[in-house]
């Protein structure tokens, strides 16, 4: 069994990667052997941002692996995974897919395994990231916006997961500002309270530096989060608490 989380959105662009590059990082500092997968990745033609890599190279930067190791399949047009699979004339196999998932996890303690898009962005004829969620059997950590819009796209997300049987640790609002307005924290306090669920929150993180990555983390329950994966820091015996200076 694969020891760790799978990181969805409600939607592309809100911050699925920079939240699981924060967790691998907050998670590496922590002694914790991490891996980190994207299974796979489109719109690699696409110039990035200034200060940010492409989301696997920034994962491999989070964990101190090479990049060809976190994405396994690659394509070059922003599309979605079936389109781009399509074009390129190379298929996604939902098994091979799978197996090479549990090949980058040897070794570690943990993996940290971000999907495309949101949940229902398909892969493949009647596969899609959600189906594949489910297979490796992770729980789930939700990336959401804090602004207008996010309660919808959430709650939806929320019912999206449950009702293929996916256990939800948590959702994560980022970036989350500084000084919150009345609308954030009530997003935040009404997705709590309509999903039933834990809501965190990750700040922005200037640039795509480990150091700020893993400093980030540390507003995270990473603590609770991990005593739930049963993953322990190496050197640390079994059962023993993990030192952590997130909150809890």
């Amino acid at each position: 069994m694969l020891r760790g989380c799978f990181v969805t959105g409600t939607d592309t662009g809100v911050g699925k990667t920079v939240l699981a590059a924060a967790l691998a990082a907050g998670l590496r500092a922590r002694g914790v052997r991490v891996a980190a997968c994207k299974p796979v990745i489109t719109g690699l033609e696409e110039p990035t941002p200034p200060g940010w890599p492409a989301d696997h190279e920034l994962l491999a930067r989070a964990t101190g692996r090479a990049a060809r190791e976190v994405a396994l399949f690659g394509y070059g047009p922003p599309v979605s995974p079936h389109l781009a699979a399509e074009l390129a004339a190379r298929p996604i196999d939902p098994g091979e897919l799978e197996r090479r998932i549990v090949a980058v996890a040897a070794g570690a303690d943990l993996i940290v395994v971000e999907g495309t898009g949101g949940l229902l962005v398909p892969l493949s004829d009647g596969y899609d990231i959600r189906r594949l969620a489910t297979s490796l059997g992770l729980p789930l950590l939700i990336a959401a916006r804090p602004g207008l819009g996010t309660i919808n796209h959430t709650l939806l997300t929320l019912e999206s997961a449950r009702a293929a049987g996916l256990r939800v640790a948590a959702v994560v609002l980022t970036p989350w500002p500084p000084s919150p307005d009345r609308m954030e924290r009530s997003n935040r306090a009404t997705i709590a309270a309509l999903g039933g669920v834990a809501v965190e929150v990750l700040p922005r993180i200037a640039c795509a530096d480990p150091s700020l990555l893993e400093q980030a983390a540390r507003t995270l329950p990473l603590r609770r989060w991990l005593s739930v994966w049963r993953v322990c820091r190496r050197g640390a015996p079994a059962g023993a608490p993990t030192s952590d200076r997130s909150r809890d």
